[in-house]
């Protein structure tokens, strides 16, 4: 989007540098990369960087409106509840759409938001890359609040780790080894010490857990989170020794409630010009707008893209038997401003921030990127298409 910056990169680009940046993922990380990169990163020029920062900093009053907690208390499911939730998230990703005004000028739209960490250690790794491996202009930044990458570490570490023996802090998922986002794992592991522990391998005793590293039982003082409970009821039938909404002595950097108040549920909340018209389809109370195809229907429990419906209409909205767990947002058309070789590409920026418990408010620490040239964002709308795919952020300074 940055002209110059994109004419540099495109014209340095090859096939050759670009197949030799994918091989250092395999040479550092065997076996662990397990999504498309696209082939370029985006550059952001100064003014839509300020807009971007300013269409989270009104999001991110909304969140901090004293009366955020009570709202969204229907989204945490009662049998999905864990306990001891802190005062606030320990993560927030802010999902943006880069868009065209009729004055022709780039803005953000806000697509999603959500309380859960994203791929904080892999981001960085993956920036660093595209600087060793390619022309990025010196004067674009794809961190903030701090000027390199060790101090950048330094922040997560202070965020993850907070002062706790490494060895006593886990990152936390079902089965490590076959997400696909285990490369984020692993980078997260060789910067900051943490394991990626596998659900079923926590033992409890009493309200302690423990996980077994190389014949020695270790205690767990904190978990950063990265399960859901989507993904354990596809193993309906687990035994463990703990559930996740046994009240355990742990401190959450991450906790598992935040991931739902903060999702699809807070969108209607949500008050500003960067955030497309939403609102809970039971508050429709039957009278729907008349041009729905302006419109896309999400479920709010349903997450990755799945359930969403792309072509709305009124009989498809009352044959919903739960309206109130169902959001209808305005759509937003995705602009194609990313210039590939063969043509325009469009993109999503992740805004991600990090939140220590006695921060006032969420600080921005890094973000990705998404391209496409499909329907919508994602794997299944992009396959066989080249230039596509996650990607780094770099912002003019």
């Amino acid at each position: 989007m940055q002209k110059e910056a994109r004419e540099a990169y495109n014209q340095s680009f090859t096939e050759n540098r670009y197949q030799e940046f994918l091989n250092a993922f395999e040479v550092d990380f065997p076996g662990q990369l397990d999504f498309r990169i696209a082939e370029t990163p985006v550059f952001i020029p100064a003014e839509l960087k300020n807009k971007i920062i300013q269409a989270s900093d009104e999001i991110i009053d909304s969140l901090l409106s004293p009366d955020f907690k009570e709202k969204t208390d229907r989204a945490v499911p009662v049998n999905e509840s864990v306990p001891n939730e802190n005062a606030h998230t320990s993560f927030l990703a802010i999902d943006f759409a880069i868009c065209k005004n009729d004055s022709g000028e780039l803005f953000p739209q806000l697509i999603e938001l959500q309380g859960f960490p994203s791929l904080y250690g892999y981001q960085a790794y993956l920036s660093e890359q595209f600087r060793k491996y390619f022309d990025t202009p010196a004067d674009f930044q794809y961190c903030f609040g701090a000027e390199s990458y060790e101090a950048y570490v330094s922040k997560l570490r202070n965020l993850i780790v907070a002062g706790e023996n490494p060895e006593e802090v886990i990152l936390l998922e079902i089965f490590p080894e076959k997400q696909k986002t285990r490369i984020d794992f692993a980078i997260t592991e060789r910067m900051l010490g943490i394991k990626a522990v596998c659900y079923t391998k926590l033992i409890r005793e009493g309200r302690k857990l423990y996980y077994e590293s190389n014949g020695r039982k270790i205690q767990v003082k904190r978990i950063y989170n990265r399960l859901i409970f989507d993904d354990l009821k596809n193993y309906p039938d687990l035994e463990t020794s703990y559930r996740f909404t046994d009240d355990v002595d742990v401190e959450w950097v991450g906790h598992p409630n935040w991931f739902f108040r903060i999702s699809k549920f807070a969108l209607p909340f949500l008050k500003s010009s960067f955030v497309p018209e939403t609102d809970f389809v039971s508050n429709y109370n039957g009278r729907f707008p008349a041009d729905l195809e302006s419109y896309v229907l999400k479920p709010l429990f349903s997450f990755a893209g799945s359930g969403v419906q792309l072509h709305v209409s009124q009989e498809l909205l009352r044959a919903i038997p739960d309206p109130e767990n169902y959001i209808l947002q305005k759509k937003v058309r995705y602009e194609p401003v990313i210039q590939a070789p063969d043509g325009l590409v469009k993109c999503e920026i992740r805004m991600m921030y990090g939140w220590n418990d006695s921060a006032e408010k969420p600080e921005l620490l890094i973000s990705l990127s998404r391209l496409s040239r499909g329907e919508m964002i994602g794997v299944d709308y992009n396959k066989n298409f080249t230039w596509v795919g996650g990607s780094a952020t770099f912002f003019e300074k």
